[in-house]
């Protein structure tokens, strides 16, 4: 019987665990987790141009906020730029992320860890991610939104 109610309790536990992670996942907001990257970002000014709403699943949030996380690391070890843009933006059918900024420098590492590891993502999600090196720096993300049944 302690058994029984040991694996009981166990079992529960982990059911409150996962709801309450679920809750936490839901309380992240796309548009605020960027803007507080942003708010740390001080290398050059950046605009913000956010139109997605709060309903944005999971992994393309976090895959998101990573990207941009990294896309402006990058900025600041391999850029001489003065601007910087990042965009978010949910159609019907996908969701977009751009980053781009106004640097000069043209040496463009796409195999570096970064940029793979922003490739991966967006390919997990079977996503499309498109990078130029033309008048500035540019990342172009789009991600369809899953096919609902």
């Amino acid at each position: 019987p302690l058994d029984s109610l040991d694996g009981t309790l166990n079992s529960a536990m982990d059911n409150i665990r996962k709801s309450v992670h679920d809750l936490h996942d839901e309380a992240v907001n796309l548009e605020e987790a960027v803007q507080a990257l942003l708010r740390d970002f001080t290398f050059c000014p950046v605009t913000l141009r956010c139109d997605v709403s709060r309903l944005v699943p999971r992994d393309v949030k976090y895959s998101f906020i990573s990207i941009t996380q990294e896309a402006l690391s990058n900025i600041i070890r391999h850029s001489d730029a003065t601007h910087a843009s990042v965009t978010l933006r949910e159609h019907p059918a996908l969701y977009q992320l751009c980053i781009e900024d106004n640097g000069t420098r043209t040496k463009t590492e796409e195999s570096g860890i970064g940029l793979s590891n922003m490739k991966e993502r967006i390919l997990a999600l079977n996503g499309n991610i498109h990078i130029s090196s033309d008048k500035g720096f540019k990342i172009f993300i789009t991600v369809p939104k899953e096919k609902t049944a």
